[in-house]
């Protein structure tokens, strides 16, 4: 195989790492992990201009990839983005200059899935709430059993769980829930009815979020998926049921879902993901105690470095030995 100039800016398993330099020129600039936001991390600003000048292969997750990145990098060939899909890369400047840009789609889809599952657990079980009254002092020895009574829950045995999107995060959410002896239904309309055989019904979006106990968000962000769940489908929600979001904020429809917390129409809520972050500290979600909330850390694992470090390599071996390439993207989007 051919040897290849390899550019690192993402964190990257060791293991990997030694793998790709066995045969090729890699070098590594230090990750961004804190501060600021994608648009401001331009690579061009990372005073690494001799590497960009000569490299072909560049794997990135919090650097931009832009038009300045793609002028002083003139032989790059390949651009992998550490991402479910590549936010932080210039589609049409690559495709203009025939870059080839591929994902590392599913790299957390493990850990978030567990991530969605615990946020549920804590949701119906109130354990938020219970340990914020528990550190308030609030357990007096006047009445022991106060919290027994207070903090009264449903078990999920039996229970229904509504999974919308049956993708790769909904699939292990499906698993986990049934471990827990739960009746699952997804709605996902790409997916044939017998999807999943015995372990899940495929339904209607009406329908599941009508007979669902607890419904857990996981579609993708999309044009078409923006707003999936708006007034009309948050009215079909019995008022015993839970909503878990650790997907995408914008699934939901913002203004409906406020007025349906403000009102009590279900019995609690639990999200991950907002639609302004970070969550103000004015934000009116933080006044309702039957609300979880968690800073968007879903798909905060080491766990996800190694799986995206193990998609990285197998994207670039396939792309130097002439094959096609794995999660590609265009300008118009993913590659089917």
């Amino acid at each position: 195989m051919t040897s290849h100039r390899i550019l690192i800016t993402a964190p990257f398993d060791d293991a990997r790492l030694a793998e790709l330099a066995e045969g090729h020129a890699v070098t590594g600039a230090e990750p961004l992990i804190t501060g600021g936001s994608l648009a401001d991390r331009g690579l061009t600003d990372r005073g690494i201009a001799d590497a960009l000048s000569e490299v072909e292969v560049i794997v990135a997750e919090l650097d931009r990839i832009d038009r300045a990145t793609l002028d002083a990098a003139p032989r790059l060939r390949l651009v992998i983005s550490c991402h479910a899909n590549p936010v932080n890369v210039d589609l049409a400047a690559c495709a203009e200059r025939g870059v080839v840009v591929a994902a590392t789609p599913g790299r957390n889809a493990a850990v978030t899935a567990d991530f969605s599952f615990a946020l549920l657990l804590a949701t119906v079980r109130r354990l938020s709430e219970s340990e914020r009254w528990l550190r308030a002092g609030s357990w007096s020895p006047d009445d022991v059993f106060e919290p027994y009574e207070t903090f009264r829950s449903i078990g999920l045995s039996g229970r229904t769980l509504g999974i919308v999107g049956g993708g790769a995060v909904g699939r292990r959410v499906m698993r986990r829930a049934l471990g827990f002896d739960m009746e699952v239904q997804v709605y996902d309309p790409f997916l044939p009815e017998d999807a999943f055989g015995g372990d899940a019904r495929i339904v209607d979006l009406p329908t599941l979020m009508s007979t669902s106990d607890i419904v857990s968000v996981h579609a993708p962000l999309t044009p078409e998926t923006r707003g999936l769940i708006g007034a009309e489908e948050l009215a079909m929600l019995q008022p015993t049921a839970y909503l878990i979001n650790a997907g995408r904020a914008a699934l939901i429809e913002e203004e409906p879902l406020m007025r349906m917390l403000r009102e009590g129409r279900i019995a609690g809520a639990g999200f991950d993901v907002f639609y302004d972050e970070p969550l103000s500290p004015d934000s009116e979600l933080f006044d309702f105690a039957n609300v979880t909330l968690t800073p968007h850390i879903a798909g905060a694992s080491d766990d996800v470095v190694l799986e995206h470090s193990r998609i990285a390599v197998e994207i670039f071996e396939r792309w130097a030995a002439g094959e096609t390439v794995p999660h590609a993207w265009t300008a118009d989007g993913p590659v089917r």
